[in-house]
């Protein structure tokens, strides 16, 4: 699109300046007109070229020389005309200002100053050849040398902006990778927690079930053997409840609360060169593990978002204790908030908190997320027994 874009665009400028130079304000002079017209026409072959190398194959070997060679082309025969008459044929400058341009920002530096010379050298010749006046054979020249300085910075910038872009896909990856490994590290921390829990539920089990055949086998005593199996089966629901906590329950070294977040909070602001504030109210309290990670990782999720939808911006996250709830708030600006409330099962595609939800549900808590004027709320909130 943007080969056709510009390869039209100079067409028509090419066009126009002929249309000056031929029809609108010609040259006195026949010979003027007949240097300037086979100027003119071998500068639209330069342009041919031009097009050609840009729709050329990016592995064709030919196709840098073309390139190159037409740029050159363009730019000594444009600057050779724009000097040999008046009026019209000074347009022609503009093509040569162009090719040097070109040159300075897709080429190399050596190449580039081998078409802006070729210019300027030409327009240098013809000026002194055709007379021109001393501002003309000062001015041409300067106008097409400050093409090549254009082209420069062009290319200046935009190498910046390829290694902007190849440093924000490799920042990706490694923020890709960070989660996995943080996936990984619950995956095994959680296993770990089922293995201890099931280990010692289905051990407990297995010797009250022995015990209940003993007794029915020795002794026949079949009220004995259901309490037995009775308290087997207190077990398997204690052991599968137990499981469940595991599932959500952090490790036995686990910080308070309080800790955990500020870890987290300067973790992501060191990560993502953000200003995470944290914020305590009231007297703090032991939370229980499964109540702790599961705010915490509604922090995470909420710290992810915030970098998402408000980089850059300062992040607020707060944390409330009450005789009977602990509330976490993570407050963050963004770019634009909706007017209207959303409803937190709509907020999948920006803030996925749903899944959070459910897992705080479990614990009789609840999530909120929402805007609130140019910021983004997330509140939750888990009860606490008196006894925490």
């Amino acid at each position: 699109m943007n080969r056709s874009v510009n390869l039209v665009a100079r067409s028509l400028g090419f066009a126009w300046v002929g249309v000056l130079a031929f029809g609108l304000y010609p040259p006195e002079g026949r010979p003027e007109l007949l240097f300037q017209a086979i100027a003119y026409g071998v500068a639209a072959l330069g342009l041919l070229g031009w097009a050609l190398s840009d729709y050329a194959p990016r592995d064709a070997r030919y196709r840098r020389r073309v390139y190159l060679l037409a740029l050159g082309v363009i730019a000594a025969t444009m600057g050779a005309a724009s000097v040999s008459g008046t009026d019209g044929g000074m347009a022609m400058v503009i093509f040569a200002l162009v090719a040097a341009m070109a040159a300075g920002g897709d080429g190399d530096l050596v190449p580039a100053i081998a078409v802006t010379a070729a210019g300027v050298l030409a327009t240098e010749v013809s000026g002194l050849a055709f007379g021109a006046s001393a501002p003309t054979l000062i001015g041409f020249p300067v106008v097409i040398a400050s093409g090549l300085l254009v082209g420069r910075n062009r290319a200046a910038f935009r190498v910046k902006a390829e290694q902007a872009a190849a440093l924000l896909v490799q920042r990706e990856r490694l923020e890709a990778e960070q989660r996995r490994a943080d996936l990984l590290d619950e995956r095994t921390r959680i296993a770990r927690e089922i293995h201890d829990v099931l280990a010692h539920s289905i051990g407990a089990l297995g010797i009250q079930i022995q015990a209940a055949r003993s007794v029915l086998t020795d002794y026949g005593d079949i009220d004995r053997a259901v309490e037995l199996l009775s308290a087997a089966q207190r077990m398997a629901g204690e052991g599968l409840t137990e499981t469940r906590r595991a599932v959500h329950a952090l490790r036995s070294d686990t910080l308070p609360l309080a800790e955990e977040l500020a870890k987290a909070a300067s973790t992501y602001g060191e990560r993502y060169r953000v200003a995470v504030s944290l914020d305590t109210e009231g007297t703090p309290r032991p939370v229980p593990a499964e109540a702790t990670v599961a705010l915490l990782r509604v922090a995470q999720e909420a710290l992810v978002n915030a970098v998402k939808h408000g980089a850059g911006k300062p992040v607020t996250v707060r944390l409330d204790f009450d005789a009977a709830w602990v509330r976490l708030t993570v407050r963050n600006e963004v770019e634009a908030v909706a007017p209207r409330v959303v409803e937190l099962s709509t907020v999948n595609a920006g803030y996925g908190l749903t899944g959070m939800r459910e897992r705080l549900r479990l614990l009789g808590g609840t999530l909120e997320a929402g805007p609130d004027g140019t910021c983004w709320v997330v509140t939750a909130q888990v009860p606490l027994s008196p006894s925490n």
